[in-house]
């Protein structure tokens, strides 16, 4: 499921507002391929997905409730984690911040951006610097929703580190992939040991839910919430 189909999913009709559509990529280490240009690349997957990057951010309604939500799309270079991803995704939690917003995140990333080298591992600390300061010093409400596939540096980050952490049944959730643990190791990995099954059960989400429930679960918990708080 594209971004934008979980957009239409998740929030009421006519009440989303985009935030920092026109924030795109550049090549800050000049990195060069085989294939072709980084740069390139993002031109060739912004056409073909109509999207600037691989998050979309802002402001809507969840049956009624206000809430902030940046919403990853795998997508656009394997939903990868750069430099204007984790702004947009930052200055979406700092805005919520100042608003006192519910903030959903919607995760499906292949992990950090190897074209932009170091500056894409920045962003784990960056994202969750905002996020300490949304949850410990404001008390407000995070939650992660985990989609296939989570893995690498959003696992290892904002993924888990939801107030409350859902997961979608039968999603590929990791940090290292199958292939690179074994040749690392030299250790066998079932494939069930990478996904959301045997993940809860080793208590590493709060739910597990499918799509046709998400929508009225996410907002009966956060509706709580906000009477609670």
């Amino acid at each position: 499921m594209n971004s934008s189909n979980r957009i239409e999913l998740l929030i009421d009709p006519d009440s989303w507002y985009p935030m920092d559509e026109d924030m795109v990529s550049i090549d800050p280490i000049e990195f060069h391929s085989e294939e072709e240009p980084y740069k390139d690349r993002i031109d060739s997957y912004q056409r073909e997905t109509g999207l600037t990057e691989a998050v979309q951010t802002g402001i809507g309604e969840l049956n009624g409730v206000p809430i902030s939500m940046g919403v990853m799309d795998f997508q656009f270079i394997r939903g990868s984690m750069g430099s204007v991803v984790c702004e947009k995704i930052t200055h979406l939690i700092e805005y919520a911040t100042n608003e006192s917003l519910p903030v959903i995140i919607v995760c499906a990333s292949g992990g950090a951006r190897m074209q932009e080298g170091s500056l894409s591992l920045m962003q784990m600390a960056k994202i969750s610097s905002a996020l300490y300061n949304y949850q410990s010093n404001k008390k407000l409400f995070y939650v992660s929703l985990l989609t296939s596939p989570t893995t690498g540096g959003v696992t290892a980050s904002f993924g888990v580190l939801g107030d409350i952490i859902i997961a979608e049944p039968n999603a590929t959730i990791a940090f290292a992939c199958k292939r690179v643990i074994e040749e690392t190791l030299k250790v066998a990995v079932l494939e069930e040991q990478q996904e959301t099954e045997y993940l809860f059960e080793k208590g590493l989400f709060n739910l597990i839910l499918p799509r046709n429930l998400l929508k009225d679960v996410l907002s009966c918990i956060i509706y709580n919430i906000l009477c609670l708080g």
